[in-house]
């Protein structure tokens, strides 16, 4: 398989994009595919992340890398790591503009966290349509849900109608997720017989299947 390049946007803020490409990064190690995640967003969450996991663990695990960049250097940077990588996850900062383009455009697939709430959805579309005129695939991920929520349903209906993907796979709102990154662990490893780790690992699975 070629190397994939990954990118997690959404437009607006607190949709979870930090920690779900915390978690899918090392998913996708944890299968035996060395994983590389790129941190584009100035926030620096996730570079923050891998540090605190540096700093506790002593070593980030079997095939996990990690590089930053500019929103514009995200293509240039991606590539170079798709050289020792199998998969590239590329977070992006929120709000991002024409200046998240390159992630876009040097993406094989893009992951967008919705919450289920309208204000999301509304700030879905623009992302969606940077992606689908680059004629890049789309995938929404329905994250920090309720299984059991009325209005769960009801946004899933509507993101039907905004063109892409759906995942399976829903990410529900659990605070292990806050809990793992808060000490530079994944749920996976935080939890790994938990509900958060086997969604993980079921996304990762749908993605992977896409991207093959």
């Amino acid at each position: 398989m070629a190397g994939k390049i990954i990118t997690i946007a959404q437009q607006k803020g607190g949709s979870g994009k930090t920690t779900l490409a915390a978690n899918l990064a090392l998913a996708f190690a944890a299968s035996g595919k060395p994983t590389a995640i790129l941190d584009t967003d100035p926030q620096g969450s996730l570079g923050r992340w891998f540090m605190s996991r540096a700093e506790r663990m002593g070593d980030n695990g079997p095939g996990l890398g990690f590089r930053t960049a500019s929103a514009w250097g995200a293509r240039y940077e991606a590539r170079e790591l798709l050289k020792t990588h199998d998969y590239v996850v590329i977070d992006t900062p929120p709000k991002m503009g024409v200046d998240g383009r390159p992630a876009i455009e040097a993406a094989d697939l893009v992951i967008i966290p919705v919450t289920p709430s309208p204000i999301d959805i509304w700030a879905t579309e623009p992302t969606i349509e940077m992606a689908l005129t680059e004629r890049k695939p789309v995938l929404l991920v329905m994250n920090r849900a309720s299984s059991r929520a009325r209005l769960t349903g009801e946004m899933r209906e509507v993101m039907g109608k905004l063109g892409g993907e759906i995942a399976n796979t829903m990410i529900a709102s659990r605070i292990i997720f806050a809990e793992a990154m808060s000490h530079g662990h994944g749920v996976l490893e935080k939890q790994p017989s938990g509900l958060a780790a086997a969604e993980i690992r079921a996304l990762s699975a749908e993605i992977a299947g896409l991207l093959d």
